[in-house]
């Protein structure tokens, strides 16, 4: 299960005019801890920006993201409530966080709606909220090679 930290970054930018301006900007990491979040954020975002210092990071609790790739810049915070029964029979709610991109409010809904619609739980979307991130940077493992393995186009060279 991912963890996920949200990063800010701030850094100087100069317009057309001569003037500077301050550019503030948040992403959103898939990381371990906060130290990790940071280092991956600084490596991230040093391809595309000037010289930045990270503001703020912090954890940023999500039950699930989900990322369309035909359209949507903005991301979407969804609060989704799951409705249930105890027990004793009482309705329980349980709260959800989700993120979602979208061109506008009501395509990040639908595409919640979507998302969901196999739930055997009944659920509500009670929120759609406009955020800041830009980005988001999911953990992506590299593949290492033990030193014990050779590439098989080498054994297969040997062999012949």
């Amino acid at each position: 299960m991912p963890s996920w930290y949200q990063g800010k970054i701030r850094y100087q930018l100069q317009d057309p005019t001569g003037k500077t301006k301050t550019i503030n900007e948040a992403y959103l990491i898939d990381a371990v801890s906060y130290t990790d979040a940071e280092a991956r954020l600084y490596k991230e975002a040093a391809a595309n920006t000037p010289d930045f210092s990270v503001t703020a990071i912090t954890r940023m609790r999500l039950a699930d993201l989900f990322h369309f790739e035909e359209s949507g810049e903005t991301w979407y915070k969804c609060k989704v409530v799951y409705i249930t029964e105890d027990d004793k029979g009482r309705e329980k709610r349980i709260v959800n966080q989700m993120l979602v991109n979208a061109e506008n409010v009501k395509q990040a809904y639908e595409r919640i709606e979507i998302s969901l619609h196999s739930m055997l739980i009944p659920f509500e979307t009670t929120d759609v909220n406009t955020t800041k991130i830009l980005d988001i940077y999911p953990y992506i493992e590299e593949e290492r090679i033990p030193s014990n393995l050779r590439p098989l186009s080498e054994v297969v060279g040997q062999e012949e």
